[in-house]
């Protein structure tokens, strides 16, 4: 197993068995602009960070072979993740988001686990529906920066960077043994039961 694989391994293994890890980034880095304010945002909760590797990931494990088709659900994701986003920065959202998050974490890495294919609309629209309640929890969050829209523009960028992250360890489990994408899945799977239970 190559050292790159085993770094992302023990990341996603390591966030499986946090407890203590906040599920957003907080507030002291609205000192920095509000373009580096999104990019960092992403990084700063254990939820979105898991889920949009996860993406990537499932994208890879579950795909038939190389090509566009591996980006469907990233770009699904990344797109409905900003509209999200802009109807949180107008108020919208609830007490339901963050369960749905969580909730998210859990199914994305159940699909990563079972290497579930689906046709590229219903994958669009499971992923797409996902980001949604991702981009509801950080426009709600990135509404206090002094510009949302350069908050957003960041968000953005990071996310793509976590999938092409994703797909890039995804491929890279195709060739490993079967396990280990197993064990890659119940990671994620399991973190977003601990999430789930930390919220009830």
């Amino acid at each position: 197993m190559s050292k790159t694989l085993k770094s992302a391994l023990l990341l996603i293994a390591a966030g499986a068995v946090s407890t203590s890890a906040s599920a957003h980034i907080g507030t002291e880095l609205h000192n920095h602009s509000s373009f580096m304010t999104g990019l960092l945002h992403p990084l700063g909760g254990l939820d979105h960070l898991l889920a949009m590797l996860a993406v990537g990931i499932w994208s890879a494990v579950s795909a038939r072979r190389a090509g566009p088709a591996l980006l469907w659900g990233p770009l699904a994701f990344a797109n409905m993740l900003v509209l999200g986003a802009l109807l949180g920065l107008q108020g919208m959202g609830g007490a339901v988001v963050e369960p749905l998050v969580a909730a998210s974490v859990l199914a994305l890495g159940l699909l990563v686990l079972t290497r579930q294919g689906m046709n590229a609309v219903a994958s669009m629209a499971l992923v797409g529906g996902f980001a949604v309640f991702h981009g509801l929890a950080h426009g709600t969050e990135l509404a206090a920066t002094g510009n949302a829209w350069a908050a957003v523009a960041g968000m953005f960028a990071t996310t793509i960077a976590l999938h092409l992250t994703g797909v890039a360890l995804g491929w890279t489990l195709r060739a490993a043994p079967a396990w280990t994408t197993r064990a890659t899945g119940a990671a994620v799977a399991v973190s977003g039961m601990a999430l789930l239970l930390k919220l009830a």
